[in-house]
């Protein structure tokens, strides 16, 4: 059997990958009850948290179930196409379909695909949930992830087309959607073709909830990482998880990072009899801000953001003062959606973590942060 490993890259797979239930991230049963109740409603969180793996795990606990049929469709491919309505609705039903074949291991439904295709209005994704929920023989869930990678007259036509069916839910529309992504769809500030605003909430005013994915708790690192204990012997001193706690406080792409690095990619630790020390794992961070994986690169990109300096850089200065209160509120809910800040009631607002602020020290000069 095949040593299993920290996951840094895509969706978890328990198989190949050290997991934290999915399940357990999340309130299973509150959701549930939303499903049952017919709701629509977000999940979000910033990016490589562990969003897709939820979703994921949570279609096949809906289809092991076989009270619904759950599917899932990543929409990502219609960020490209960006204001070409038409191509992006039509990517969006190809997305959906496609992951449907997977569900239900037949083509038995591709007719209505390939009708409401030939629809000539921007409805294509209403139409064909319309009919793709009267075909089937149980309620629709639908699981959009990546959402808020659409864009302009493309992202405002979907969540229309979204509300346009939802009275007609569940004999000839989906029982319940989720949207998952980033931000709450509250928070979307649309910019049409026409230079025309429209926030997420007037597109989709029928959201009954936004429930948000947090990080690793202090006991779930450990878990992790027992995990591999467990599986190949090799053992951590416990000074170590007071060090990884600090550095990412939960962020589990991070965590995940740490642990890869500090059992794999350090050559001389995938001697799985040599114990894992303090000094390792402060190395191991090293390393992960040094080189500049993906995730790291995202957020220095994230930092050139002028709504994210407003916020960043009185912070760094330790500068609260009465021109602080001038700060636009979604700047600074923008920065804590994609994870940079925390806000904790009665506290000045903070860095979400050591890595990240020492990243952000590094990538903003003195003169800025003055």
């Amino acid at each position: 059997m095949e040593e299993r490993t920290f996951n840094t890259a895509g969706p978890q797979i328990p198989a190949d990958n050290y997991t934290i239930d999915p399940l357990s991230r999340f309130d299973l049963d509150d959701i549930l009850m939303l499903i049952r109740q017919k709701r629509y409603f977000v999940l979000h969180a910033p990016r490589q948290t562990g969003k897709t793996s939820c979703l994921l795990a949570l279609r096949d606990y809906l289809n092991k179930e076989g009270k619904y049929l759950a599917v899932y469709a990543n929409v990502e491919g219609g960020q490209a196409l960006r204001n070409k309505v038409k191509s992006v609705v039509g990517t969006v039903v190809d997305t959906i379909s496609r992951e449907l074949r997977i569900i239900v291991g037949n083509n038995s439904y591709n007719c209505i695909q390939e009708e409401a295709k030939k629809m000539e209005s921007g409805a294509v994704v209403a139409e064909y949930l319309t009919q793709l929920s009267m075909a089937i023989d149980k309620p629709l869930v639908l699981l959009f992830d990546e959402i808020d990678s659409l864009v302009g007259d493309s992202l405002v036509s979907v969540l229309r087309q979204l509300r346009s069916g939802y009275a007609n839910r569940p004999a000839a529309f989906p029982q319940s959607v989720i949207l998952c992504g980033v931000r709450d769809v509250r928070d979307y500030r649309i910019v049409l073709s026409n230079q025309d605003i429209v926030t997420g909430g007037s597109a989709f005013n029928i959201k009954a909830k936004s429930l948000r994915l947090g990080n690793f708790s202090k006991e779930e690192i450990h878990d992790l990482f027992m995990q591999h204990t467990h599986e190949t012997g090799q053992e951590f001193d416990e000074d170590c998880f007071p060090i990884i706690w600090s550095a990412t406080e939960g962020q589990p792409w991070l965590v995940n990072a740490i642990g890869l690095e500090v059992t794999s990619n350090m050559c001389e630790n995938r001697d799985r009899s040599v114990r894992i020390t303090p000094d390792m794992v402060e190395r191991a961070i090293e390393n992960i801000i040094y080189r500049r994986d993906t995730h790291i690169d995202i957020l220095i990109n994230i930092l050139k953001e002028d709504r994210v300096r407003r916020v960043i850089q009185p912070m760094l200065a330790n500068s609260y003062n009465a021109s602080d209160y001038l700060i636009p509120s979604d700047d600074i809910l923008y920065a804590e959606e994609v994870g940079l800040i925390m806000r904790e009631r009665g506290k000045p607002r903070r860095i979400s973590n050591n890595i990240y602020r020492q990243i952000i020290l590094s990538e903003l000069k003195p003169a800025q942060v003055s």
